[in-house]
């Protein structure tokens, strides 16, 4: 689709920082990706709880919920992956506008586009959390049966099996969800939240 040459930018009147001294913290979008099972929903929501419960502005944004609406329209095809790690980006940046931190529980299994999306935000603004988990754990857990599904080649394209998972090279955390529990998975991502005076 081609880009309208008649649409300007319109600046907001109340601006992030102004949000940012009204709730009393920074903004920022806490991007986790790993594998199908290692974690990222449950994860993601155990920070959005922390989070809430320390009264701080969040949401969470969790990819089979995305699929079920905004991006309802896209397969699993790689051009379609992409598009909807895109358009995920594109709706972090309006939460991280409005002053929030919101998490995203996504595969995202391609370095290209989560470098993309993190081109979309300032510095110290994307927080890559990869959840570093062995395929045969996350196998053994699968909580949705995809991998048994996948193995027997009821669906095409699976990150894992038959279709790759670039391992990001540089995240800010790492978390070994193997070996950690959710309780000192939680206690890691706020620390470094408060370590880089976001909250």
């Amino acid at each position: 689709m081609r880009k309208s040459n008649h649409i300007t930018w319109h600046q907001a009147t109340i601006s992030k920082k102004d949000r940012h001294l009204l709730n009393g913290h920074k903004s920022c979008v806490l991007w986790f990706t790993g594998l199908s099972g290692s974690g990222k929903s449950t994860l993601a929501n155990a920070v959005d709880q922390a989070l809430y419960q320390h009264k701080v502005q969040s949401f969470c944004l969790d990819g089979d919920n995305i699929r079920h609406g905004l991006n309802k329209d896209l397969s699993f095809r790689k051009e379609d992956r992409k598009e909807n790690i895109r358009r995920i980006g594109e709706v972090a940046k309006l939460f991280v506008d409005s002053g929030q931190i919101v998490s995203t529980a996504f595969i995202s299994p391609f370095q290209e586009d989560r470098e993309l999306v993190r081109s979309m935000f300032l510095e110290g603004e994307f927080i890559e959390i990869y959840l570093k988990c062995p395929l045969q754990v996350c196998e053994s857990r699968d909580p949705k049966g995809l991998y048994k599904k996948a193995r027997i080649g009821e669906i095409p394209e699976f990150t894992g099996i038959s279709s790759p998972y670039e391992a990001p090279t540089n995240p800010e955390i790492i978390i070994e969800t193997d070996r950690m529990t959710i309780e000192q998975s939680v206690i890691k991502v706020l620390s470094y939240l408060k370590g880089k005076k976001i909250l």
